[in-house]
């Protein structure tokens, strides 16, 4: 194993670990016949070649070190998407009351959007992760959002490696403008929230009264074994 494997097999783990709890709050959500606030989970080890931009752009050693861990703080990332605005709080209120991870920053770009007209909540975490070398805490960012800002994250994302961070002024306006859209939409739909909620009830249960029943008769001609 080479040393940038060594480096971020713990990362690995810890987005792995994050994901399967996070999953886990909306099964337990599911369980008690409760909507969640958690739509679903994804989440990633940064990219070597994106590790390297980000050295190049803040100055430091392109290297696996304490240093890189402790000044690049989203080398793991894990994202919850939710369906509602209001949603987003909830999660919020639900990650600071857990014990198993500690919130040392939070960043509110809903409230407080970015030039660029991007939203979304974030929080760097330290988390522990168990190795056979011993416990390691790592860094750790997870980003909140809705699926709509989701949407334009993810198409300012690509097209800012395309531009390389330099929009040409047309794009960079029908990105602003497609992000205010993207926010009325949430707004929107949270006037409608409970009749959305409501419908999606529904279907959940026509789905779960049209299957097929399986039957378990034994094949003809099937013994007990004793």
């Amino acid at each position: 194993m080479g040393q940038w494997d060594r480096f971020l097999q713990p990362y690995k783990q810890a987005v792995d670990e994050l994901k399967i709890k996070l999953k886990g709050i909306r099964a337990q959500f599911e369980k008690s016949n409760t909507t969640s606030p958690i739509e679903f989970v994804t989440g990633r080890v940064k990219p070597l070649a994106s590790i390297y931009d980000k050295t190049l752009e803040k100055g430091l050693v392109f290297e696996p070190s304490d240093t890189l861990a402790h000044e690049l703080q989203d080398i793991a990332g894990v994202r919850i998407m939710c369906q509602f605005v209001d949603d987003i709080p909830t999660v919020i209120e639900l990650l600071r009351q857990r014990n198993d991870l500690h919130i040392i920053e939070e960043k509110d770009y809903i409230t407080n959007v970015k030039k660029s007209g991007y939203r979304s909540y974030h929080m760097i975490i330290e988390y522990p992760v168990g190795t056979i070398q011993g416990e390691k805490t790592i860094l750790a960012e997870i980003q909140i959002r809705t699926l709509a800002m989701n949407f334009w994250a993810s198409i300012e994302h690509s097209l800012n490696y395309k531009y390389k961070g330099i929009f040409p002024e047309e794009i960079k306006k029908r990105l602003q403008n497609a992000a205010e859209a993207a926010f009325k939409l949430d707004e929107e739909m949270s006037e409608i929230r409970e009749e959305i909620r409501e419908a999606q009830a529904y279907f959940t249960e026509y789905k779960e009264a049209s299957k097929p029943k399986v039957r378990q008769d034994h094949p003809k001609g099937a013994q007990e074994k004793l």
